[in-house]
């Protein structure tokens, strides 16, 4: 998945964005507001929001974009620990609240939950037809049987899969799996996503020519 991480401490900022990409994830890590905004027009799987920061409030970011209609799913991080902080940030629109300190691997955890709810289903295996995607797992399966993907590969598939059935921009789609060992051209998705319809059917992946691209049509 790629995420935003919204984050001024230093050391918690490095240590969580070094896990993430470890766990495979591409994550464009910012210490200011600002910076997040300057990144609004890019996509994202998961937004990381710390509710305190030195030039503004992350809930208020939050806010605000939830008025503006973006649904990405937004976890709050923050050491405020009250039921009313909670309430408080709920309410305002995102999806999941963790107080600090917490383990990477329950922050993982709840990002996949997400996005699995966001893309429509609380499973952690998406099926589509005979293919299986284990989001947790980062597998796909065809009649049960494991396909072997690239990371690259599975990275396309993820990024479709949590938004099935939407049409998906070329320019999207290479931002989404971009930031995990390099840049994409344009040409080189081709080729992966000729690769994943070798191994998981042709059918699964629709293109739309000169829109982009829809997994579970």
């Amino acid at each position: 998945m790629r995420l935003l991480l919204l984050e001024d401490d230093p050391i918690l900022g490095e240590g969580l964005r070094d896990f993430l990409r470890t766990d495979g994830h591409g994550v464009e890590w910012c210490r200011y507001l600002r910076d997040a905004l300057a990144l609004r027009d890019e996509p994202f799987d998961a937004l990381l929001v710390d509710w305190q920061l030195p030039d503004g409030s992350g809930l208020d970011w939050v806010r605000s974009i939830r008025r503006q209609g973006d649904t990405t799913p937004v976890l709050i991080m923050t050491a405020r620990d009250l039921l009313s902080d909670r309430v408080r940030g709920l309410d305002s629109g995102a999806d999941d609240y963790l107080v600090k300190p917490f383990d990477p691997e329950e922050l993982t955890a709840r990002i996949r939950a997400v996005c699995r709810r966001a893309s429509g289903s609380a499973r952690p295996r998406l099926e589509f037809g005979d293919v299986q995607l284990d989001l947790t797992g980062k597998s796909a399966f065809v009649h049960g049987v494991r396909a072997d993907l690239t990371a690259r590969e599975w990275a396309v598939v993820e990024a479709l899969a949590l938004r099935a059935g939407r049409l998906v921009s070329r320019s999207d789609l290479e931002s989404l799996v971009r930031g995990r060992d390099g840049d994409v051209a344009s040409n080189t998705l081709e080729v992966h996503i000729s690769n994943i319809r070798r191994k998981l059917g042709r059918d699964l992946i629709e293109t739309s020519r000169g829109l982009g691209y829809r997994l579970g049509a």
